[in-house]
């Protein structure tokens, strides 16, 4: 079972056993050659001529003699050849993998043809959103708002000076291979102790600090730190910072007054507007080149204000997701977020869009439209109605798809989520394909 695994389509091992199968022919036609060659002068009924046709089997018909010496010779190339992969791939095989080595190799290769993705975001539905995306891509970039300034991030932002990390955490946590164990282990908060020695762990993921301690091993290279710790735990894909530097987030609400800092704002109502300083900050090299290269970019999901509009509002990013020739897609949330997005329905969403980075941002737009989930007893939000088409601006292409979680109306299903965004990109792609030729 294990080797017919081996063969399969796509896992790439089959090709090269016919370079090798049609070496080693070519090197029994070359024997063959030469003893003809030496065999041709030698007096019949000899000694020498003896041994050599009981060696070739003379003493058999012509065609039971060409099955046997095939068969003899295709039974040693299959048990070298299983013996081989053996020797070479036990040393890799984890002690506790449950797959067969094989089925590693084929589903990666699979993963490996899969589309260029770009994800821009933060917050818990991006990580969701990659968690069900690397089950069908390892193309994939995940580019991380850096504006956080709460918690342990902001702890570490203010005490270090680096970009807040939590949501690159996050991100790489679900992107890893080995994500049950790496998400328990990148997710552990240091408890607060009695022993005043240790206070000043509490409360920080062990993500953060190796986040943080790599940055301070590559003096202070903040996008070479999360490079780096993105290699050390397998990520499937690469999680880039959208800035190397930290972002301070801004709100001007409708009666005029000023919010400043992502934790607050989060928590504001009524916002008109948001923006980003410093305002000449430089976007991340690695998250530019992955958007250039990108065959489809997702927008979302997670807090509009606070965690997608600040990747948005940086210049550079603007500019290269509005310059893009891939698809852009926007995943509106599930329901909406007490304080920041209350009452919003969809057209709002992708209003707000509009107004901050610019009409013509996206060109389809992705909502849920299952509204029977089940609704946590904590929750003070509603589901964001399907109000549409935008109020200003053009009018994206609307794909409606059951992608919320049945346990919980707050959050979107990482499967169901992947399913339908890679739905709706071949539905587009097929149609730019169709516009192409009609267009020629």
């Amino acid at each position: 079972m294990r080797l017919r695994r081996w063969l399969s389509p796509g896992i790439g091992v089959k090709r090269w056993l016919v370079v090798v199968f049609l070496g080693l022919s070519l090197m029994a036609l070359g024997v063959a050659h030469m003893l003809r060659q030496v065999t041709r002068d030698l007096e019949p009924g000899g000694i020498a001529g003896s041994l050599i046709d009981l060696a070739t089997l003379q003493f058999l018909a012509y065609p039971v003699r060409g099955l046997l010496v095939v068969a003899l010779g295709l039974g040693l190339v299959v048990l070298g050849g299983y013996r081989v992969l053996r020797v070479v791939t036990d040393p890799l095989r984890a002690p506790d993998a449950d797959q067969p080595l094989a089925e590693v190799i084929y589903q990666r290769r699979q993963l490996a043809r899969g589309p260029r993705i770009v994800a821009i975001g933060g917050g818990t539905g991006l990580s969701a959103l990659l968690r069900g995306l690397k089950e069908h891509t390892s193309n994939l970039t995940a580019v991380v708002t850096v504006a956080d300034d709460g918690g342990s991030s902001g702890v570490l932002r203010r005490s270090l000076g680096i970009p807040p990390v939590g949501d690159l955490r996050n991100c790489i946590a679900a992107l890893a291979d080995a994500e049950p164990l790496m998400n328990e282990l990148l997710q552990y908060r240091f408890p607060a102790g009695d022993d005043p020695d240790t206070s000043g762990l509490a409360g920080h993921p062990v993500g953060n600090l190796l986040l943080a301690a790599m940055t301070a091993v590559e003096d202070g290279d903040f996008e070479e730190g999360v490079r780096r710790l993105n290699r050390i735990l397998a990520v499937r894909g690469q999680v880039v910072p959208v800035s190397p530097v930290p972002l301070t987030l801004h709100a001007r609400c409708l009666d005029g007054h000023v919010v400043d800092g992502q934790s607050l704002i989060m928590r504001t109502s009524d916002i008109e507007r948001v923006w980003v300083t410093p305002t000449d900050v430089t976007a991340s090299t690695d998250a530019l080149a992955a958007i250039a290269d990108a065959e489809l970019i997702v927008l979302g999901p997670g807090s509009l204000y606070t965690s997608l509009l600040p990747s948005l509002l940086v210049p550079a990013i603007r500019d290269a997701v509005m310059a893009a020739r891939a698809p852009r897609l926007y995943v509106c949330n599930v329901a909406t977020q007490e304080g920041e997005t209350d009452g919003m329905d969809l057209a709002a969403h992708v209003d707000a869009l509009y107004a901050h980075v610019g009409p013509g941002i996206v060109d389809l737009v992705l909502a849920n439209n299952r509204f029977d989930a089940r609704v946590p007893t904590d929750w003070r939000a509603e589901h964001v109605r399907l109000q549409w088409p935008p109020t200003a601006g053009p009018r994206p292409h609307l794909v409606l798809d059951d992608v919320v979680d049945p346990d919980n109306a707050h959050h979107h299903d990482p499967g169901r989520l992947a399913s339908a965004i890679l739905h709706a990109y071949e539905i587009e792609v097929a149609s730019r394909r169709r516009a192409s030729i009609r267009s020629a």
